[in-house]
């Protein structure tokens, strides 16, 4: 089912030239307005007796649709199109993050202590003391995040240069949420042997390893190496972040409906990285009927076809998605767009559930079942209850490097759920209000929290 919700992915700056009389800015609006166009800024950029020159910023739905929005301005007598610049591609332009120094430069006496000779000093030091590394240099503070570009968003296996973007964004998340500096690793190999010795090799500047963007199953045995093999932290934004997510969601969701996690039937759709680090941090916390179903339908032990981590959820029930959501309380879709349908909600057990967090388009999109069912959650900014991992790796990755945290390990997982769930007041709870914004400033520091309590609960901290 195609989306045609107009969003700032596909955002527009229109220059216009528009005569100064009665009626033709609203002629411009009223064109926006006809072909689905979803108005936003207008900015008035230089005005004379006769003319005014316009900026117009204009949300659309997809490029084809933005096209349509021009042709239609561009048929408007009267009014010159003077340019269009696409708001998206100009935020990317040039990169967006960049490094900066912390000290200013402005002396001899300066440059002698930053770099040569004085620096000298600081290498011997460390090198007496390793562990000296995390109070002398940036490794205390910096993360390295590692793709391989095989499983880019929703868009597949893209390559690392067109993985890069996606990199740069996640960087800025970490230092705007948390304040960590994180750099982009984007390798030209998709070999897990080498992608595993590319990132020890790599390790000595970094304090912790972010994966990203790798495709299952590779990316479950190159985070299990890794661990074994690092003495940093090594963590799978894509399986544990939007397990940590969904699970700090369903906390909250239950509230709501008065259903404990031990009895309730949850049905998942898509058993890649993300579906199984769910699963297996649901049935950590408690969840015990867990059926899993893939693009050829329920994960069955009668099935030949699945890899090791789609065996550790089979079951005895055989059948299609639509069967499997016959009674379900719970639905959570980390699948594609369009592939939940209003006959299977309705025929979920009383006060259904549904996560549809398929990214940018929902397995279902919500107004089709909103009055259906008693909560429904997406990946998307523009709906209710947005699931959105950077709730929870940021917080992860500053309470794992402040207590120097040798690995990250399940209960932190289940601490992070339980203490983004927490920021939801009980008063403040309702069905389109289940999980905090991902700009309460509060996040981070909760995690954080309850990272390093775990941490040291475990006795993994090291500082």
């Amino acid at each position: 089912m195609a989306d045609l919700t107009p969003n700032s992915s596909f955002s527009l700056t229109l220059r216009l030239q528009i005569p100064n009389r009665v009626g033709m800015l609203a002629s411009v609006t009223q064109a926006i307005a006809t072909t689905g166009g979803n108005l936003g800024q207008i900015d008035l950029i230089e005005q004379t007796r006769k003319e005014s020159t316009r900026d117009i910023t204009v949300d659309a739905a997809s490029t084809e649709h933005a096209e349509t929005i021009v042709q239609a301005i561009k048929a408007l007598p009267h009014i010159k199109l003077l340019s269009v610049y696409d708001r998206t591609f100009n935020l990317h332009r040039g990169g967006k993050i960049s490094i900066a120094s912390r000290i200013p430069l402005r002396s001899v006496a300066d440059l002698a202590m930053a770099y040569t000779p004085g620096v000298g000093r600081i290498c011997t030091a460390i090198a007496q003391d390793p562990d000296e590394v995390y109070n002398l240099t940036i490794k205390q503070n910096t993360v390295a995040i590692v793709t391989d570009g095989s499983a880019v968003l929703g868009l597949g296996n893209l390559g690392p240069a067109a993985a890069l973007p996606v990199m740069e964004g996640k960087a800025m998340l970490f230092k705007e949420f948390a304040g960590l500096d994180a750099f982009p690793i984007c390798l030209a190999t998709q070999d897990t042997d080498e992608i595993v010795r590319t990132v020890k090799n790599l390790a000595p500047v970094f304090g912790g390893v972010n994966l990203e963007d790798i495709a299952a199953p590779r990316c479950f045995e190159i985070e299990r190496r890794l661990r074994q093999e690092l003495d940093i932290p090594v963590f799978h934004d894509d399986q544990h972040g939007t397990a940590i997510v969904t699970l700090a969601a369903l906390f909250n969701a239950l509230k709501l409906v008065h259903k404990p996690i031990a009895e309730i039937h949850i049905v998942i759709n898509g058993a890649g990285a993300a579906g199984v680090a769910i699963a297996r941090l649901l049935r950590k916390a408690g969840a015990e009927k867990i059926w899993m179903c893939d693009s050829k339908g329920i994960l069955s032990t009668s099935r030949t076809d699945l890899t090791e981590e789609k065996r550790e959820f089979a079951v005895k029930a055989q059948g299609t998605l639509a069967g499997a959501m016959q009674g379900a309380d719970v639905f959570i879709g980390v699948s594609a767009p369009g592939v939940l349908t209003p006959e299977m909600v309705q025929a979920m057990a009383k006060d259904p559930i549904v996560f549809a967090m398929a990214n940018p388009i929902p397995e279902i999109q919500p107004e089709l079942v909103d009055k259906n069912v008693a909560v429904i959650a997406t990946g998307r900014s523009d709906y209710p209850n947005q699931i959105n991992n950077v709730l929870a790796f940021p917080g992860v990755f500053r309470g794992a490097l402040d207590c120097r945290a040798q690995t990250i390990t399940t209960t932190m997982y289940l601490e992070a759920a339980s203490a983004i769930a927490s920021l939801v007041k009980p008063s403040d709870l309702d069905r389109e209000h289940i999980i905090p914004s991902v700009f309460d400033e509060r996040v981070v520091t909760a995690v954080a929290a309850a990272v390093q309590r775990a941490a040291r609960e475990e006795g993994i901290a090291q500082s």
